[in-house]
């Protein structure tokens, strides 16, 4: 069973991951933050947008490739690899701060990894909005996200919600993080776990 956890900047991915695989006695695969352009993509993004991008990229099939061969029947993965694609980089390419022909070439690498990649057995997507994701980054008090421009975040949200409605193919289920919280309700989780029970039950990753 593979199960993979969508969603913006401090959406909660890391922290839902934590509590799937705890539930599951399941791998974990988390987002690799150790990225050396990350300071310098926040400071200037229009310089860095492309390596940050390839970068992440570079670590995400590297990660997806390791998490297939590994043989493990259930799996968590906080973050996907079509997220770095639709979403951020795309993002960044929208804003200008990714050039079209930079673009290109990343859209290129993504496309031939995917190619080897398998979709989730579903797609949990940790839907809010742009206060409850500023109130999370907040409390969680990252340096480098502190100063996060909130237009960018809005951008994001749009990308991700369009990308959940209108053009991811697999299955997806949603948690509304403005209504529940998991982490001070973590009964809301419930149906959830019923829905993952009957994934696994069916399903040998």
């Amino acid at each position: 069973m593979y199960i993979a956890i969508a969603g913006n900047i401090g959406s909660g991915k890391t922290t839902l991951t934590e509590i799937l695989t705890n539930h599951y006695g399941a791998k974990a695969y988390y987002e690799d933050l150790d990225n050396p352009y990350i300071n310098d993509f926040y400071e200037d993004m229009n310089r860095w947008a492309f390596q940050f991008q390839v970068h992440f990229l570079a670590s995400r099939i590297r990660q997806t490739m390791d998490m297939l061969s590994a043989g493990n029947d259930c799996v968590f993965q906080d973050r996907t690899i079509y997220e770095d694609a639709y979403i951020f980089a795309g993002n960044l390419h929208q804003m200008g701060l990714m050039a079209s022909r930079d673009f290109g070439t990343y859209m290129k690498l993504f496309d031939i990894s995917t190619d080897m990649i398998p979709k989730p057995d579903l797609l949990i997507y940790l839907k809010a909005s742009v206060p409850t994701l500023v109130k999370q980054i907040r409390k969680r008090g990252r340096d480098y996200e502190q100063n996060i421009d909130i237009g960018y975040l809005e951008r994001l949200n749009e990308r991700y919600n369009n990308w959940i409605e209108n053009d991811y193919k697999g299955e997806v289920y949603i948690i509304n993080k403005d209504v529940h919280d998991f982490v001070e309700n973590p009964e809301i989780l419930e149906p959830l776990y019923e829905k993952l029970d009957a994934i696994y039950g069916k399903t040998l990753f």
